[in-house]
């Protein structure tokens, strides 16, 4: 869990290049689906790689809390014991799921269509975002939710009795809340349909899959929409997670600001609709090399090299946003450090995350001496293709993602960078600071 105490820490240009080779942690949003498919599965399902970060920790608490047997053994492969579709029992307890809303989101949905009683925490940071996106389509199954003023946890659910299948067009691109009404969907007769106007990450339909369940896709210009058929018996099935292109992106960004680094990143999950930052990187004139490709329990995986070099700004189109939502902060960063004023269009969506990430974003460039504008939901960075001046302190709000973005901006800026508070990375990446202070930057507790 995080510490209560801040930790701050002050991240410094290293002496030499960045290299070597660093794992990126375990795919985030597959480790959660992976112990929720598990648990819901007749059998037993072993997963390989999975994330031990805090917020895949809290969905395994979940899972055992409703019922199912999750272990790991000491060779790093998870065992679920699954209890079925419509099979989970009744929390004893109250489900605190620290700082995941991926992990309250999506738990919403299977929550929803299981007769029973359960109630729902987080952290101070959990508590303050909108929950209200999942609560209102999964009202329609005959689930009863009681939330705090504007859908925010603590949140109590009565599942239904006897769970209605939705039909629910998503207003907003959002993988969490299609992913929730495809959830609700397993434990109720007849066909669940989820059509949303862009396409978003996948992860939830290719699992669903892997795991027995009859998905159909259809493609609907931009968007698409996706049918499932209610009440499977899923079969246990293992699965081996894939590193997360999310975490990927901050040793990647930091390797390509630092002249003369040459750093590799295996075993990347290369999901089309999760690379979005590699296209905006690929357009910027940053030499990634992709070798190994390879499918793995479903999904793209490769094996990433990267060498440093100069960037140019870019626009980046506002239908990218739903294939690199978490990258944001640092491809920020890696505007600020390149040649041209880079605009990042239609970033609303960004000010429901763990903080208001486009506020923190711009806020984190302005205090180290980046000229930084929001226009309605678009940011524009004013790069000078130098480093920026840095020597300021960032304030996280409690964002993990905030926090490393910030690091890596003191890994390039010409003074040292300090970061109000690193306790949050290791809910979405353990070890982090090590891991990058092992191929070169130098990062440590501020004074």
């Amino acid at each position: 869990m995080h510490d209560a105490a801040l930790r701050p820490m002050i991240s410094r240009r290293p002496a030499a290049p960045l290299a070597g080779t660093i794992a990126a942690p375990g795919d985030k949003s597959i480790s959660h689906r992976a112990l929720m498919f598990g648990a819901l599965a007749i059998g037993e399902t072993r997963i390989s790689g999975l994330l031990t970060g805090e917020d895949v920790l809290r969905t395994a608490a979940a899972m055992r809390a409703l019922g199912a047997e999750v272990t790991h053994d000491a060779d790093g492969i998870w065992r679920v014991a699954g209890r079925g579709i419509g099979g989970l029992t009744e929390p004893a307890d109250v489900l605190d799921m620290g700082n995941s809303g991926t992990a309250a989101r999506l738990l919403c949905g299977i929550l929803a269509s299981h007769p029973v009683f359960s109630v729902m925490t987080g952290d101070a940071s959990l508590r303050g975002r909108p929950m209200r996106r999942v609560i209102d389509p999964l009202s329609a199954t005959g689930a009863t939710f009681w939330a705090r003023e504007g859908g925010r946890l603590p949140l109590a659910i009565q599942g239904a009795k006897d769970a209605m299948a939705l039909d629910y067009r998503v207003p907003v691109p959002s993988a969490q809340v299609k992913s929730a009404v495809l959830l609700a969907g397993l434990n109720a007769p007849g066909i669940t349909r989820v059509e949303e106007p862009e396409a978003t990450r996948d992860h939830t339909e290719n699992m669903l899959r892997h795991f027995g369940a009859t998905v159909s896709v259809q493609f609907n210009g931009p968007g698409r929409v996706i049918e499932l058929q209610g009440q499977p018996e899923l079969r246990a099935a293992d699965v081996m997670v894939p590193g997360d292109p999310s975490s990927a992106a901050f040793p990647l960004v930091a390797a390509l600001l630092v002249p003369g680094s040459a750093v590799t990143i295996p075993a990347v999950g290369l999901n089309p609709l999760r690379t979005g930052l590699f296209l905006c990187l690929e357009e910027m004139g940053a030499l990634v090399t992709i070798r190994n490709r390879r499918t793995e329990g479903g999904e793209p995986v490769g094996d990433l090299d990267i060498t440093g070099g100069a960037l140019s700004a870019i626009d980046v189109p506002g239908d990218r946003a739903p294939s690199m939502i978490d990258e944001y902060p640092v491809l920020a960063v890696a505007a600020a450090c390149a040649t041209g004023t880079t605009r990042m269009r239609g970033l609303k969506e960004l000010r429901v995350k763990e903080s208001d990430r486009l506020a923190a974003t711009a806020a984190l460039l302005s205090v180290n001496g980046v000229k930084v504008e929001i226009e309605g939901d678009d940011m524009i960075i004013h790069g000078t293709g130098k480093p920026p001046v840095g020597g300021g302190t960032v304030a996280t709000h409690m964002d993990h993602r905030i926090a490393m973005s910030a690091v890596v901006l003191g890994i390039v800026a010409a003074a040292p960078v300090t970061v109000d508070d690193a306790g949050f990375i290791d809910t979405s990446f353990p070890d982090f600071i090590g891991l990058m202070n092992g191929i070169g930057a130098a990062i440590g507790p501020a004074a």
